[in-house]
């Protein structure tokens, strides 16, 4: 084989590995393909982490975040006032309504002191009326929107808003609190998991 039809062989397949790795998916979580950005309120993000939610032993959803920027830490996601996103996909066979939303409720009573916890109340209740039972393959996308509406989607259908800046921190801080549902997945969103 001539230098030249070398050459031609070695930048073939440069550019078929840089096109492969163009289309395949920015992560891979126990089977479940998450794509390298999303689109919230009109601003691209890209997926900073991505983890497990784990409970007795049990893998229940991978849950994904997308930001405007990369962050390493919980402070720097939780200032920001852009557009954000949590995926969670649902790998465990069912979960009853009631334990989702006593999820929530346990996630941000950790993380909320008495007095937030009595401005969201009623925010939290008609958030936890939103959800329904869940099946595996199940997609919901908590969008954080920059007017400070929290946007939850199934399956790519929006169930509804809740409104308030306040809202979206407590919520984010169910993964990224002090007192995460999670620590490792907490780890996992912010990059820093393996």
């Amino acid at each position: 084989m001539s230098l030249a039809a070398r050459w031609r062989a070695a930048w073939l397949v440069l550019f078929l590995a840089v096109l492969a790795s163009a289309q395949a998916p920015a992560a891979e979580v126990e089977g479940v393909h998450l794509p390298d950005a999303a689109v919230v309120d009109g601003e691209t993000l890209k997926l900073n982490g991505a983890g497990v939610r784990t409970k007795f032993f049990f893998d229940i959803y991978v849950g994904a975040l997308y930001l405007a920027r990369p962050a390493r830490t919980a402070r720097d996601v939780l200032a920001e006032t852009g557009p954000r996103r949590v995926r969670m996909v649902f790998l465990y066979g069912h979960v009853d309504r009631k334990k989702m939303t006593n999820g929530w409720t346990e996630g941000f009573e950790k993380n909320q002191p008495a007095r937030a916890m009595a401005a969201l109340r009623q925010r939290l209740e008609a958030f936890n009326a939103l959800f329904g039972d869940v099946r595996r393959g199940d997609v919901y996308d908590l969008d954080f929107l920059k007017g400070g509406d929290t946007r939850v989607m199934l399956n790519g259908r929006e169930l509804g808003r809740i409104p308030g800046r306040d809202f979206q921190r407590a919520l984010l801080e169910v993964w990224l609190g002090r007192h995460p549902a999670d620590g490792d997945l907490k780890a996992a969103m912010l990059g820093r998991g393996d």
